[in-house]
């Protein structure tokens, strides 16, 4: 299947009691593709294509976000993972790579903790996974300042009626330092955050990030990740994400990539696509050597 030839249908799903509107292309081993802030599947426009040469590519609209039902609650990470494991389901997909940015982080995170659990393998993306241990140096000067603005109910939807898309605006210059996305995806976002109900569905993923802390707290108490992951970080998160995971994680890889702004998918999808398709199409080193290990003969 040539890129060319790649389509890419919109349908929405039924899945743990909300209408999930997402995008599907391709045939193979299901990947899944969960986006953040402020964006919706079409984050990932730049890589459906070639992950769908070899692979079912699924990219959803996040609870509330885009397309998908503006709920009235349920944007803690854990609900989250009950979304993303619906929508495989309904998919008929019991296996997935998933691959999660920003907000989708966390939800992507408890989901692969899950004991047989769905995920096959990980890859996380410029984000922080609650409080734990290891991002002491990239909150130094305090968490970002829209986290709180976006956490006080009510007032970030008031303040920027009717400002929505200069608003929006400074999110994609600023994660892609300065260089923006393309008109159309642009578009698509602006649309997407414009209207108190849609902004108030974006920020209910901040206001509930303290309960999110407190459910990643008590997850990491009770088990290790198992899964092979990938932390792959850019400016401005770097490797505190990676951080987090090394003492918690079993088989863990890191990357960094260089003058790459916190929206990696459309910033720079010519460093991702070869990170992601390496990860998930290959066996990790730690895998290699528990293989070599097995068939080793007796001493």
């Amino acid at each position: 299947m040539s890129r060319e030839q790649i389509e890419i249908t919109e349908r929405r799903v039924a899945a743990n009691g909300i209408e999930i509107a997402v995008a599907v292309a391709g045939r193979g081993p299901a990947v899944l593709l969960l986006h953040g802030f402020p964006h919706t599947w079409q984050l990932w426009r730049e890589v459906i294509g070639p992950l769908a040469q070899r692979h079912r590519v699924i990219a959803p609209d996040l609870r509330g976000l885009g397309a998908s039902t503006h709920a009235t609650d349920g944007y803690d990470a854990e609900t989250l993972a009950d979304d993303a494991a619906a929508l495989l389901a309904a998919l008929g997909e019991p296996r997935a790579a998933v691959v999660a940015i920003d907000a989708a982080v966390p939800a992507a995170f408890l989901l692969a903790l899950r004991k047989s659990g769905p995920v096959d393998r990980l890859v996380l993306m410029e984000s922080l996974l609650g409080t734990l241990p290891g991002a002491e140096a990239f909150l130094t000067g305090g968490p970002p300042w829209w986290f709180g603005f976006h956490a006080v109910p009510g007032l970030a939807e008031q303040a920027l009626a009717g400002n929505e898309s200069a608003y929006i605006d400074w999110f994609l210059r600023t994660g892609t330092r300065g260089r923006g996305v393309p008109a159309t995806i642009r578009d698509v976002f602006v649309e997407a955050y414009t209207g108190a109900e849609s902004l108030r569905c974006a920020f209910s993923y901040y206001r509930a990030m303290p309960e999110t802390a407190e459910q990643i707290r008590a997850a990491v108490a009770a088990t290790r990740l198992t899964v092979p992951t990938l932390a792959i970080g850019a400016h401005p998160v770097g490797n505190a994400l990676a951080s987090q995971l090394r003492p918690i994680t079993d088989d863990l890889s890191s990357h960094l990539i260089p003058d790459c702004g916190h929206i990696i998918p459309l910033d720079r999808p010519d460093a991702l696509l070869p990170l992601l398709t390496d990860f998930i199409d290959h066996p990790t080193p730690s895998e290699v050597a528990r293989k070599s290990a097995r068939h080793a003969p007796p001493a």
